[in-house]
């Protein structure tokens, strides 16, 4: 595993211990890791990702039954495409958290290096295993006379200050809000309305972020916030921190609970033979990229209604 310091990583050590794996190696430059104790004791752990790669290297060098099989990546987003090319060195296949990279012309080179070792590279595209979203996908894929619905979509999150001091505040290494805490819904949204026709962008700040898209078969309002004020009423003092709100056609979807053991069905997805790779999690990617990067709009009739309200 490279990146076990960080704020992910327990849950892929937990799924790793549930499947029955044994985590043979670990890696972070900050050595603050006794959650590995719990888990794997016997883990060897390196802060230098250079001595955790010559490691890799030896045991592909032993016997067959020594060799690492997978490397999980739960390092900073830029530096995700260069630790699944390191997997791939050493003869493993990679099981990567989002975004797999952040520019979306990257992946071409991911999938030839896929083809030249002999491996696979894997995404964590855990919403799609949401028992909730895979009954809604079930659902909406059964319509016979399938039409466009009007989407709402609501996530706010509280971050301090320290993430604007950490990674995820630089935009070089995050690919800003959109890429740290919108991919995995514009994924979710993607696999279950189809590709994009339109995408406006609304507001683009540090901390909030909101726009419009228009996909085959949803018209979506979107908002994105880390900015503590605009959790709902009530929220701080029941002691949440974070709201997730979707409704399809004005009627709710629940998907607020239901996320404890989705790394879990993650790996345990994968070694049955399944799993999400590149090109699934290409559009999503080229999605946040446009959102990034286009011009912002003016707040019109499509925008989202919080946006209305703090404008």
């Amino acid at each position: 595993m490279l990146g076990a310091a960080g704020f992910i990583a327990p849950r892929h050590m937990k799924a790793i211990h549930e499947t029955g794996n044994t985590l043979v190696a670990a890696c972070d430059p900050y050595d603050g890791v006794g959650i590995l104790d719990r888990y794997f004791p016997e883990c060897r752990f390196f802060t230098e990702v250079e001595r955790f790669d010559r490691h890799l290297e030896k045991l592909r060098r032993r016997a067959p039954e020594e060799r690492v099989e997978l490397v999980t990546i739960c390092t900073p987003n830029y530096l995700h495409d260069a630790h699944c090319r390191l997997a791939l060195r050493v003869g493993a296949d990679a099981i990567c958290e989002k975004p797999l990279v952040i520019s979306p012309w990257n992946l071409d080179q991911l999938a030839e290096m896929e083809e030249e070792h002999g491996g696979r590279i894997y995404n964590v595209l855990q919403l799609r295993l949401h028992d909730n979203v895979r009954r809604l996908k079930a659902q909406l894929d059964a319509e016979t006379h399938r039409r466009k619905v009007d989407v709402e979509l609501t996530y706010v999150t509280r971050r301090g200050p320290w993430y604007h001091h950490s990674w995820k505040g630089h935009p070089e290494r995050s690919g800003t809000l959109a890429m740290n805490i919108g991919i995995h819904f514009f994924d979710m949204l993607l696999w279950l309305f189809g590709p994009v026709e339109r995408s406006v962008v609304h507001v683009r700040t540090a901390t909030r972020l909101a726009g419009y898209v228009e996909l085959e078969w949803a018209r979506v309002r979107w908002f994105l916030s880390i900015e503590v004020g605009d959790l709902p009423p009530g929220f701080l003092v029941a002691g949440k921190h974070a709201h997730r709100g979707l409704t399809l056609d004005g009627q709710a979807f629940d998907f607020s609970t239901g996320f404890d053991d989705l790394h879990t069905r993650v790996y345990q997805d994968i070694l049955n033979g399944g799993g999400y790779g590149i090109q699934d999690a290409r559009p999503s990617i080229a999605l946040v990229h446009t959102v990034r990067t286009g011009d912002v709009e003016g707040v019109g009739p499509e925008a989202h209604p919080r946006i209305r309200g703090l404008l």
